[in-house]
């Protein structure tokens, strides 16, 4: 074997390696909005891992039922056959009260600060949170084969399946499992 290809081989494939994972291990995702607060934040990056099964409360990333050019880093809160229900800020899942432990500085924050500029993303949320009586409306679904029901955290701005619909799996591109950017916020999820 040629000299020249001996030394570029290992190179090749390495990058061989890289580009198949990136296809079908793992993806890159950079967060847009506020709709994952407190959570995630505007502008952070994240990796998915497209080959984690997938359960409550676990982050993922996924098309926009209602604009599949779109992707979105949603909560799945309900698996295919859940009977979901929120009421008064308190989620049933199958007739079992769910605690968010991941929404309480949020709620309390809401609690104070509702009518706040201090706390007003843009004017959007201030008309909302200055409409709003609780943290989050009441619902009551049941999810069907193949389908999630998914929220973000932020659930007094986000565009989740309580305006969108279920999730079907085939439009699920991964579930987060490391935030790496801002440096300073690397986790593990």
């Amino acid at each position: 074997m040629n000299n020249k290809i001996k030394e570029w081989l290992p190179v090749v494939i390495i990058i061989a390696l890289i580009f198949l994972a990136r296809i079908f291990v793992f993806s890159p995702v950079k967060v847009e909005g506020h709709s994952m607060d407190p959570t995630l934040h505007d502008n952070q990056r994240l990796i998915t891992s497209k080959l984690s099964n997938l359960d409550r409360q676990d982050i993922i990333t996924t098309k926009e039922p209602d604009n599949q050019s779109l992707y979105v880093v949603k909560r799945i809160i309900g698996l295919p056959g859940d009977q979901v229900e929120m009421k008064n800020n308190v989620l049933t899942i199958n007739g079992k009260t769910y605690d968010e432990p991941y929404l309480d500085e949020f709620k309390e924050q809401f609690k104070k600060d509702a009518l706040a500029d201090e706390y007003s993303y843009n004017s959007a949320f201030q008309e909302q949170a200055e409409n709003a009586t609780s943290f989050t409306d009441d619902f009551s679904v049941t999810v069907p084969t193949d389908q999630y029901f998914v929220l973000g955290d932020n659930r007094l701005i986000s565009k989740d399946s309580r305006i969108f619909g279920f999730v079907d799996h085939s439009l699920i591109q991964g579930k987060v499992i490391l935030r790496f950017w801002p440096l300073n916020e690397f986790k593990l999820f």
